[in-house]
């Protein structure tokens, strides 16, 4: 699979310490929602395969969108301290795009999806496709973040709820006695009885997981003890930590 070279158009903070950067997007990339690329920082060289150099991001904007947007929390490595100092107009090389976590085609069935933190970027590029293709099909998003200033995309994610009469946000917060922002939704961990409620008016859903390795492992084990079929679950440790 062949690189592109690609600039920076913008950056923007999206949640406490987290940032999305807007890239253009070449003519004739194409992707499906839930995909991935690889951003391959300039001038790496025969290093372009180190982890200095090279991270895997999901894409966090709609194929209908004339830009490609990763969103990342900016963590003390040097790929993020050098991707945070590229400047307006800065290029990188972008490879993909791959991965497999995308929606089920019945749209009589719902998608159930299943996000901690950073781990919701892949939703937003359904989430988006779903509201511009005005989408039939029933969508929810189980959502949790330790307090509303550390959760991504919270208020876009809000005006869609609004919007779309078939999508349900079921956003959680778990540490609110450290907020300085008012909350009035769920609060405590994503659980069992947590999943049943969220999703019992919904037909035969099918559960798509992202996030951390052990989110991810541990959500599986919550599904299976919320009744959950293995079969209908489909999971993928997130890009973009």
């Amino acid at each position: 699979m062949a690189t592109q070279t690609v600039h920076l158009k913008s950056r923007n903070e999206v949640a406490n310490g987290t940032m999305a950067f807007h890239f253009e997007k070449p003519a004739g990339f194409e992707f499906r929602p839930g995909q991935a690329i690889d951003v391959i920082l300039g001038g790496a060289g025969d290093a372009a395969n180190s982890a200095d150099n090279r991270h895997a991001f999901s894409i966090v904007s709609a194929p209908h969108e004339d830009e490609i947007v990763v969103t990342t929390r900016m963590r003390d490595s040097v790929f993020k301290r050098t991707l945070g100092a590229l400047p307006v107009g800065g290029t990188v090389e972008i490879d993909g795009p791959f991965g497999s976590l995308t929606l089920h085609k019945k749209v009589e069935r719902a998608g159930v999806l299943i996000a901690g933190g950073i781990g919701v970027t892949p939703f937003m590029s359904m989430l988006r496709t779903a509201a511009e293709k005005q989408s039939t099909q029933p969508l929810a998003l189980l959502y949790s973040n330790r307090r509303p200033e550390d959760t991504a995309f919270l208020d876009e994610l809000q005006q869609l709820a609004r919007k779309n009469p078939h999508f349900r946000l079921v956003a959680t917060m778990t540490d609110m006695g450290k907020s300085s922002q008012p909350w009035s939704g769920e609060t405590g961990m994503i659980d069992a009885a947590f999943i049943q409620r969220a999703v019992k008016d919904l037909p035969s859903p099918v559960f798509y997981v992202s996030g951390p390795p052990g989110l991810v492992e541990a959500m599986r084990g919550t599904l299976v003890e919320a009744g959950i079929d293995e079969d209908d679950v489909r999971s993928e440790e997130f890009y973009g930590y």
